[in-house]
């Protein structure tokens, strides 16, 4: 991407050159990788581009475009380009600490929002439970679509509670979320049961984290990817310890990766305390969240 008098950089140029530039990085979404990273330079919406197409973008704003594209190309996420990722109409801010959200993980959501409808609870708030909150984004898209509830958001990494802390400030649910430093729920006190248990834990197996694509293997956390030989430690351990800190009907709601869930099937058909296991598919047709009941 070189200046050139006889042909301006408009925005429409500079958006073809660096979609080819990312398709042959091997990028799985070229087009909107550029598109996100040139409204960034830009300071605008992305949708604002499409009527901007002529325009040519100033001396600085081409030079921040061009250190995004190098990054980009050398495998840094748009998400931490950029410093946020949208979710569920949301925007998160995410570094380094913590893993970047995920649409699937949205299915784990609208499951988690289906559940607290369907709930019969007047006296009091529904109490939810997020595990490995991360960048907070499941506990606080629960807050903010659940008029009536309480939400304990947990982490033991405490550079992702803080990123979680600042995006609940600045989506302004402080007062439904709470933020506790806890491996799953060992240095979590009151309220001792609740009503939905939500995790989207590491479910990655060692092997597989070697075949990891780059850009996350080499830029999102490890310990909020890889659980053990076979992907299952931390949803072994959610099994385990999840059941007595719900309430009998609360349910439990786990992402998962499609590759473990049969393991999983076969796990929560031995675990006494649980029943009712549904899986919810992904987009792809996927086993990818399963919810079960506390019975």
């Amino acid at each position: 991407m070189s200046d050139t008098k006889e042909e301006p950089w408009t925005v429409l140029r500079l958006l073809e050159w660096t979609t080819n530039f990312f398709k042959s990085r091997g990028s799985e979404s070229p087009r909107l990788d550029a598109e996100v990273l040139l409204a960034h330079a830009r300071d605008c919406a992305r949708i604002e581009l499409y009527t901007a197409f002529s325009e040519v973008p100033t001396e600085e704003q081409r030079v921040a475009f061009r250190e995004m594209i190098r990054r980009r190309g050398e495998g840094t996420p748009v998400a931490q380009l950029v410093g946020y990722r949208e979710f569920y109409s949301l925007r998160f801010r995410v570094d380094e600490n913590v893993l970047i959200p995920r649409p699937e993980t949205e299915h784990l959501v609208i499951e988690a929002l289906d559940v607290a409808k369907a709930m019969k609870i007047s006296d009091r708030p529904i109490r939810i439970a997020d595990v490995g909150t991360g960048s907070g984004a499941i506990a606080i898209t629960l807050a903010k679509n659940i008029k009536n509830a309480e939400i304990t958001a947990i982490d033991l990494s405490e550079p992702a509670l803080k990123i979680a802390t600042w995006n609940a400030e600045q989506l302004d649910v402080t007062d439904t979320v709470r933020f506790v430093h806890s491996d799953l729920f060992e240095s979590v006190g009151e309220p001792s049961t609740f009503d939905i248990i939500c995790s989207n834990p590491p479910y990655v197996s060692e092997s597989e984290y070697e075949q990891l694509d780059p850009t996350v293997r080499d830029h999102e956390p490890r310990e909020a990817l890889v659980a053990g030989i076979d992907g299952m430690d931390v949803i072994k351990r959610l099994l385990e310890t999840a059941p007595e800190r719900l309430e009998v009907g609360g349910r439990l709601i786990i992402e998962i990766s499609p590759m473990i869930a049969e393991l999983c099937e076969e796990l929560v058909e031995v675990t006494p305390a649980l029943g009712d296991l549904r899986f919810i598919k992904d987009l792809s047709g996927q086993r990818r969240i399963i919810s079960m009941a506390r019975v």
